[in-house]
Formats: structure tokens, C-alpha cells, sequence
């Protein structure tokens, strides 16, 4: 899995690698169990099979034991679903639209500067929008750049902060995914469904449209900058 950078994420980088730790250990036990029993109770060390047919004590031991083990991966579980779903005060509000096939971006409470591409009101309480679209390999800069992932106009998001995203679609179905931030939600026509990220490192993160949406559905990527609270308070001078 890619590094995660919330806490969200790392408690699914956490919680996967503890099961399969407990994966393992299950898997190693009954590898052995089975080579055990092919080896005792083969034909020729056991010509007269026995007539038991029950265990009691083995029984018990097979039944209480998983049910712990699942006890055990149960509580963390849990308490994650619980954070994923969580609702903490945003500091900032963020809606993103799917669209065929493109992402628009809109920032409800956002005050300051915005590129040329956005839109600024004051009588509706600073309200930025702008759409994001896939960079061809024909325009990239230079080679550093990965296709099929390059937008022109990435969506800034700060460190630090409590961040709600606001998913929605405009034509069919799609998917807001960004795998290290460890978020993914259906983009549903007509309705708006939410989540909460808290990124802990700047840097820039990928994602893709995870719905099959058309034929274009490979070619609607996502990108975010991760910058500092500061940096992303004049956001105009950083990217533009």
C-alpha cells in the first residue's frame, strides 16, 4: 500500500498489517495441523483406523479461539470506522463534482487570492470554483511529470487542518479517490456525500476517478498539493 499521510490512512496501514499478522499465524497452524495429520494417521502407521469420532476438548479449543481472534481484530476495527465517519468542525469546506470526464472543485469559505481560471464573490462569501482536467503527454513541461495522473489546475489543500469534502456528480456516477490519504467516496447525481481528511505532510498526492464511468473513465485523474497553512493562505503565489 502506498505511505499513508493521515491518520485515517495509517490506521489502515495498521490495522491490515495486524491482520495479517494474525493471517499468518492461522495459516502456519493449520499447514502444520494438516502435515501432522497426513503424517501420523497415514495407512501405514495406522492399519487399524480408531473408532473416535469426537473431541470435546478440541471442539472447545476450535471454537473459543477464532471467536477471540476475531474479538481482538473486531475492537481496532471498530474504532476506526468510528474516525473514518466522525464528524469534527471543518476549518474548510471543499466540494468536488465529477463530471464527464473532469473534476470541478469549488471552495465555499475561501478568502484571498484564486488564478485567473476562478471565479471570486464577495456577496456569496468568497466563493472560488475552477475545473481540473488531465494534462496530455503533448503539453507536459518536462518528463518528470506522470501521465495520465498531471492535471492543469491541482487542488491546494493545507496541512494541519481539518478539511470536509463535499462529493457530488453532475452527469453519472464517479468515485473521488486518493489512496495515500486513505479517502474514497461515490460521487452520487443529486446528492452530496461527505468526508473528513486531516493531511499530516505536505506533498503532492494522486488519485483517479475509482467508478467506471465511460470511456473516457481512465482520463479524469486527481491531483493535491499538500502545503503549509501559510503557503496555502497566498496559494496564488505558490502554483501561479
Amino acid at each position: 500500500m502506498q505511505d499513508g499521510y493521515t491518520p485515517i490512512m495509517e490506521g489502515i496501514t495498521n490495522l491490515h498489517n495486524d491482520i495479517m499478522f494474525f493471517i499468518f499465524v492461522i495459516l502456519g497452524f493449520v499447514c502444520w495441523m494438516l502435515f501432522i495429520t497426513v503424517y501420523i494417521f497415514r495407512v501405514s502407521s495406522n492399519e487399524r483406523p480408531t473408532n473416535v469420532t469426537h473431541g470435546t476438548l478440541i471442539e472447545v479449543i476450535w471454537t473459543v479461539t477464532p471467536t477471540l481472534i476475531l474479538l481482538v481484530i473486531a475492537l481496532p476495527t471498530f474504532a476506526l470506522l468510528y474516525s473514518m465517519d466522525e464528524g469534527i468542525e471543518p476549518e474548510i469546506t471543499v466540494k468536488a463534482i465529477g463530471h464527464q470526464w473532469y473534476w470541478s472543485y469549488e471552495y465555499s469559505d475561501f478568502y484571498g487570492s484564486m488564478d485567473a481560471n476562478s471565479t471570486l464573490s464577495e456577496s456569496d462569501g468568497g466563493h472560488v470554483a475552477f475545473d481540473s482536467f488531465m494534462v496530455n503527454d503533448a503539453d507536459f513541461d518536462d518528463w518528470s511529470q506522470l501521465r495520465l495522473l498531471e492535471v492543469d489546475n491541482p487542488l491546494i489543500l493545507p496541512v494541519d487542518t481539518h478539511i470536509r469534502m463535499l462529493v457530488t456528480s453532475a452527469d453519472v456516477l464517479h468515485s473521488w479517490a486518493v489512496p495515500s490519504l486513505g479517502v474514497k467516496m461515490d460521487a452520487v447525481p443529486g446528492r452530496l456525500n461527505q468526508l473528513s481528511m486531516f493531511i499530516n505532510h505536505t506533498g503532492t498526492f494522486y488519485g483517479q476517478c475509482s467508478e467506471i464511468c465511460g470511456t473516457n473513465h481512465g482520463f479524469m485523474p486527481i491531483k493535491i498539493l499538500a502545503v503549509t497553512r501559510s503557503q496555502y493562505l497566498n496559494w496564488w503565489f505558490l502554483v501561479w
